[in-house]
């Protein structure tokens, strides 16, 4: 006997800017999960070392929702810098998270590309859910490419 699939909703968002530096410079940036919380307004704290994370590290978020704070346990799974990047964490809302942080070479600089992934979400996310995702996501990289650009 069988037990039924409980249907999941898998769901994606990418965001991409270009910033006006190296593509080590905004891939040691957005890898080190220490300037998550200057440049991403859910981050509020991380607990890690001060520096860009390579495969198989690990680090702890402390992150917010509407409905409260959360503690997100983080583990890199990809890391080919400058280009490619990917963590993964579990929440008990979405199930597992994926975040990959893609970095090319363009003229003008590097388009960075943020994408997160839930690919197996209990349910689908609501037009508001996806409309407060995407405000979030482009404030983001407008911080970081700031932020960067001015380190530059």
């Amino acid at each position: 006997m069988t037990t039924p699939k409980t249907p999941t909703h898998p769901f994606e968002r990418s965001h991409s800017i270009v910033i006006a530096a190296t593509p080590e410079a905004v891939f040691d940036y957005v890898t080190n999960p220490k300037s998550w919380p200057q440049w991403l307004p859910s981050s509020h704290q991380i607990d890690c070392e001060d520096r860009p994370m390579r495969f198989g590290d690990t680090f702890h978020e402390h992150w917010s929702t509407r409905s409260g704070p959360v503690a997100l346990d983080w583990l890199v799974i990809t890391c080919e810098r400058p280009r490619l990047w990917i963590g993964l964490t579990h929440m008990s809302v979405t199930g597992p998270i994926v975040v990959q942080y893609v970095c090319d070479v363009v003229d003008g600089g590097t388009k960075f590309t943020r994408t997160v992934r839930n690919p197996a979400r209990p349910k689908a996310p609501t037009p508001e859910v996806v409309q407060r995702i995407d405000e979030e996501a482009e404030l983001g990289l407008a911080n970081i490419k700031r932020i960067v650009e001015s380190d530059t």
